[in-house]
């Protein structure tokens, strides 16, 4: 390795380190920043991962995969972006997605149609249940401290050679828990301990609800507010946590 190339690498992993923990123990405080960032990384997987279950290519193997990824990413993002609820409702269901999936990998199945298709029927009952049973700041919490947390943990194993670049942007999480079982504890701490942290350092937060379509068109609703709630009150439009 050419000392440029070492310190790239070294580069890139310090920024994808910083990124992560951004993620991990302040995600709900970004949460408006980083939501529009996560419909479009997840959204491009998503697409890609649709390709390979579907017409059973390889993850990123063809040039349709590529290009149905970057049109999920771009519309996702540009969703997320207009749209509060929309933005909640991919975090949730890209949790739900994630545990579906994981869950049958996890048992010896290989991605295929049956595991795409369970991953989104998990996503959807998550991203419905988030949004009915009023819980979007926790579930936001939760996935934004198991998102950061595989960040950090994949990072790690690309930094020490560990993680093969085509596993880093597929499932690096799935790549530790069968690579050492140390690698699997260090995920579950990092994501035990900033779900802790976010939820103490947000007991007096609340990010206010928004819907940007409406303030670009000039129209008005119930949901055009932005912003979050301190500890003096809260944002117009964001409904108080019970107990916060």
């Amino acid at each position: 390795m050419t000392t440029e190339s070492f310190f790239a690498l070294a580069v890139t992993s310090l920024i994808a380190l910083f990124f992560g923990f951004i993620v991990s123990f302040a995600g709900y405080r970004f949460f408006l920043v980083l939501l529009p960032i996560w419909g479009f990384f997840y959204g491009f997987g998503f697409g890609a991962q649709a390709i390979q279950a579907l017409l059973g290519d390889a993850f990123l193997a063809s040039v349709t995969s590529w290009v149905v990824g970057f049109i999920f990413g771009a519309v996702f993002a540009v969703l997320s972006y207009l749209f509060y609820i929309f933005g909640v409702a991919l975090i949730a269901g890209s949790l739900g997605y994630a545990l579906g999936v994981g869950l049958l990998m996890a048992i010896g199945m290989q991605f295929g149609l049956i595991p795409w298709l369970v991953g989104i029927v998990v996503g959807v009952i998550f991203a419905v249940g988030a949004i009915v049973l009023n819980i979007q700041k926790y579930v936001v919490i939760v996935a934004t401290s198991l998102l950061g947390a595989g960040i950090i943990v994949g990072t790690f194993l690309f930094m020490f050679g560990g993680l093969p670049s085509s596993t880093l942007t597929q499932n690096p999480v799935r790549y530790a828990i069968q690579t050492s079982p140390w690698w699997w504890i260090i995920f579950v701490v990092l994501a035990v301990l900033a779900i802790i942290a976010q939820l103490g350092s947000t007991r007096r937060l609340e990010v206010g609800t928004y819907d940007r379509l409406n303030e670009i068109t000039g129209s008005t609703g119930p949901t055009g507010s932005t912003g979050a709630t301190g500890s003096t009150g809260s944002a117009a439009g964001a409904p108080s946590q019970p107990g916060s």
